[in-house]
């Protein structure tokens, strides 16, 4: 059941399984993943388990999409998440991406994200995609602007007191 939702030259996304259960604890175990999430890092397989069936699969029931399991086709392995989320608190559609360490510095983030975005616009019909970024994270904030988001305003996220970087892009802009 892999199913792929998108492909390029080097990845599959597609929706997660319960069998990416151990990939899941993998990246959101790892404290250098985590660095910038403003998320604490996964303690078990059990964590991973229930984000996979309470934050995955909830969102593509209730909202038709959600973060998808990035496979690295050359290893067949899932090395991370790639995808939309609908965050109801601020009505908007947010890209994010993570990834193990080991693949960092391989333009990953940029050639998931590019389809990610055209699918948003011409699947799902959103008008506008929005990127939050902690401002240190600059290799992210590069991948929202190589995409062809454009930044547009400082401000907190998730009842944290960090400021994050927003950036945007709007469909009449692809």
């Amino acid at each position: 059941m892999n199913n792929p939702i998108l492909e390029t030259p080097r990845l599959q996304l597609r929706r997660f399984q319960i069998s990416d259960t151990e990939a899941v604890y993998q990246y959101g175990s790892n404290l250098e993943v985590n660095k910038y999430t403003g998320e604490p890092p996964l303690k078990s397989l059990a964590e991973a388990r229930n984000i996979i069936t309470n934050v995955n699969f909830q969102d593509y029931k209730k909202y038709g999409y959600g973060r998808w399991a990035v496979v690295y086709k050359e290893d067949n392995l899932v090395i991370g998440f790639a995808g939309l989320k609908y965050l109801p608190e601020f009505d908007e559609t947010d890209i994010g991406y993570r990834f193990l360490p080991e693949y960092w510095g391989k333009g990953i983030a940029t050639e998931a994200s590019l389809p990610i975005i055209k699918y948003g616009f011409e699947r799902l019909e959103l008008n506008r995609i929005i990127g939050i970024a902690d401002p240190e994270n600059f290799a992210s904030c590069k991948v929202l602007e190589k995409i062809g988001m454009k930044f547009y305003q400082k401000s907190n996220y998730e009842d944290s007191q960090k400021i994050y970087n927003w950036y945007k892009i709007e469909k009449e802009k692809i």
